[in-house]
């Protein structure tokens, strides 16, 4: 009996102890995990842009008079010649010296313009020349072996770009001749007898359309005033104004895609031009930020920048580095450890703080250069249970 007893003391000791370790015994926390792979990583510039014509010419009276009421309105097709407004004449401000000689300035600089703009249409036809017998090169080249196909991308999309930048000199060089042909019509009014029944018709210089009609009433207007605008919206180019920061890794030629613009493919550009001055804008919180507005052209096929209009709103997301097998683990699961990086890797069971060496970081992902390998796996999200040693298990 006393035998029995004792057994029965000593297991329900053991039973006591076993519930007091079982309560006492850490329990492992629950975490969600990721896997360090190897796999292609890109570091991205993402901000708001608007698409605008790339070449748009704002028609301005030459004389002062009294504007007709403009029948035209925005979206409408012009050709060269197509008359855009009618200016009746005032007796005094038509025939006075003074406008006289403002005329014959105006004349003198748009002969100027148009020797300039000469200039430059002659150079970008050289530029152009070069970049097609360029393009012949490396297609004969390339259909060798001899070059890889990412040279010949480059060969064509700078045979766009020139043929691009001659497109835009013509156009300059029509818009100049215009002006003379405008300001040669006004001063000749001048040399001959005016009658008050006379109009003075403002021409179009170029083949688009209104884009935007600043007066559309009748009314007495100044000379130089502007009346209409007009352009091309087939030629568009996109601008998104970019942080200084994140300007300084951004320059031109690099790729970009424009997404949420309405469309459901992605649109292809390149970056253009980024402007060599910032500007100081006010975000939504509040905050002055210093931007620098980034100019992309068209880079691809044409399926969907036929659908965007002047202005039309898109997300561009310029790719400022890429790499087709990098390192990476999700940017979640980094922390701050003193002046370093550092992750919680899981080891059997068990969180381990691990040092690594960050690079550049993607929009989920970051680069590791150091102190982490490829299959390990590493806590994502760690939450102040967790630390150096603790058990952890799956969520």
């Amino acid at each position: 009996m006393k035998w029995s007893l004792r057994f029965l003391a000593i297991a329900i000791v053991v039973s006591l102890a076993a519930g007091v370790f079982a309560l006492m015994r850490p329990h492992p926390v629950q975490v969600d995990v990721a896997t360090a792979t190897r796999a292609p990583l890109e570091q991205e510039v993402v901000d708001e842009g608007r698409a605008r014509v790339r070449e748009r010419y704002t028609v301005s009276a030459p004389v002062t008079g009294t504007l007709a009421r403009i029948d035209l309105n925005e979206g409408d097709a012009v050709r060269p010649g197509t008359v855009l407004a009618r200016l009746l004449p005032l007796a005094s401000p038509l025939l006075d010296p003074r406008s006289r000689q403002v005329a014959e300035q105006r004349l003198a600089s748009a002969v100027d313009s148009q020797k300039q703009a000469a200039a430059t249409v002659a150079r970008a036809d050289t530029a152009a020349e070069q970049a097609r017998a360029d393009l012949a090169r490396t297609q004969a080249l390339a259909a060798q072996g001899a070059l890889p196909p990412a040279q010949l991308d480059d060969a064509v999309a700078q045979m766009r770009i020139r043929d691009a930048e001659l497109s835009s000199a013509r156009f300059s060089e029509k818009v100049a001749s215009h002006d003379i042909e405008q300001a040669r019509a006004a001063l000749e009014r001048f040399a001959s007898s005016t009658r008050p029944s006379e109009q003075f018709d403002v021409t179009s210089p170029v083949e688009g359309r209104v884009l935007h009609v600043q007066h559309k009433s009748e009314g007495v207007v100044e000379a130089g005033a502007a009346l209409i605008e007009v352009g091309d919206p087939r030629a568009l180019e996109m601008v998104t104004d970019v942080l200084s920061q994140d300007a300084v890794g951004v320059h031109p030629g690099m790729p970009a895609r424009l997404v949420h613009w309405g469309g459901s493919v992605t649109l292809l550009a390149k970056v253009r031009r980024v402007d060599p001055s910032a500007f100081t804008k006010t975000s939504a919180l509040g905050v002055d930020e210093q931007r620098v507005d980034v100019v992309l052209d068209p880079n691809g096929p044409a399926d969907g920048w036929d659908s965007i209009g002047d202005g039309f709103a898109a997300e561009v997301e310029i790719t400022v580095w890429s790499r087709p097998d990098v390192l990476q683990v999700p940017t979640s699961a980094l922390f701050r450890q003193g002046h370093e990086w550092a992750v919680f890797v899981e080891r059997s069971g068990v969180a381990r703080t691990s040092a690594v060496q960050a690079g550049h970081r993607g929009a989920l992902n970051t680069e590791i250069l150091g102190g982490l390998e490829s299959g390990e796996v590493v806590i994502i999200h760690p939450s102040a249970s967790v630390h150096d040693g603790v058990p952890v298990e799956h969520r």
